[in-house]
């Protein structure tokens, strides 16, 4: 090995440092890792609400990163979904991410981060840029979905140095009147899907929530089917409101018609979440007589600005 001098040091050149880890492979073999098995397939999975039913303040990580090959605790690739259950007490969350989002899944509470105090109840939403550590209390039993972008940053070995934005607070109460303003004209009431999406003023461009989290409140009326869509982000889907018999179809083929075949059923459960994984079709199926609600969270936000959402609807639709 070749040394220089560097006053009282020795070190390797840059030359011999570098070329002890270049690597050289055929196109044919490395073009697609995932093809050849080198990187997992995202997996589909559900989580059962059942945790937010046990006693105490705790935070469970929804963790796949065994399943991912990466270093956890991660859902996916570029996200960590968790539950946060909160027992008349405290709980408090960090995480070295640039995003964090919170959903209020039942009871009521407050959180105080960034210097500020947020009232919550059921429904409500809450986001906190970089630096957002937070504690959260609450005086009843209560329950946070939590969505950060530490397992991105983990990967590309950064941390923040700065807020990409303010701390945003969406109530349930205004989601739900724009969410009925949308389902009500005339164009929501032929539209596949009637949703509403959570943007922040910062990100004219993506119309996201944060620059790498996308959300969206989304109604299934009694009755329906939503068609078959797909897109290159994860899903990580939080079944908001629901009765039995709806249900998430999940594949990678279409019949002539445009559904589905010989895919995955996930069905919905109150509190639940589940994995949508990128790429994949799928179709939301509501067979109850009661509306159904989901608030799906993606690393859209990234891929949208990446211009790599390359969101399709089955039929052209």
């Amino acid at each position: 090995m070749r040394f220089v001098e560097a006053g009282s040091l020795v070190i390797p050149t840059l030359h011999q440092a570098s070329s002890e880890q270049a690597r050289f492979f055929d196109y044919r073999s490395a073009a697609n890792p995932q093809q050849i098995g080198l990187i997992s397939s995202v997996p589909y999975r559900s989580f059962s609400p059942g945790f937010f039913d046990q006693s105490g303040c705790e935070v469970l990580p929804l963790d796949l990163s065994e399943e991912l090959g990466c270093t956890g605790p991660a859902t996916g690739p570029a996200l960590c979904a968790n539950f946060v259950r909160l027992d008349c007490g405290d709980q408090r969350t960090s995480a070295v991410a640039t995003s964090q989002l919170f959903f209020v899944t039942r009871g009521e509470g407050e959180t105080q981060a960034c210097g500020q105090t947020f009232q919550w109840s059921k429904g409500d939403l809450l986001v906190l840029p970089a630096g957002g550590d937070a504690i959260h209390t609450s005086h009843e039993k209560a329950g946070l979905y939590w969505v950060h972008d530490a397992p991105l940053l983990r990967y590309l070995g950064v941390e923040p140095i700065q807020a990409r934005f303010e701390p945003s607070f969406y109530s349930h109460r205004d989601s739900k009147r724009h969410l009925e303003s949308i389902a009500n004209s005339p164009t929501g009431a032929r539209a596949n899907r009637v949703s509403v999406l959570l943007g922040n003023s910062h990100f004219p461009q993506t119309r996201t929530i944060t620059h790498t989290l996308w959300a969206m409140l989304g109604i299934l009326p009694a009755g329906q089917i939503q068609r078959p869509h797909r897109h290159q982000s994860i899903a990580l889907d939080f079944a908001v409101d629901c009765q039995p018999g709806c249900y998430t179809m999940i594949g990678t083929k279409l019949d002539d018609n445009g559904m589905i075949i010989h895919g995955h059923r996930e069905d919905w459960v109150p509190g639940a979440a589940f994995v949508t994984p990128p790429g994949y079709w799928h179709s939301h199926h509501n067979e109850s007589g009661a509306d159904a609600y989901v608030l799906p969270i993606q690393d859209a936000g990234l891929h949208t600005y990446l211009r790599t959402l390359d969101i399709a609807f089955s039929g052209g639709n």
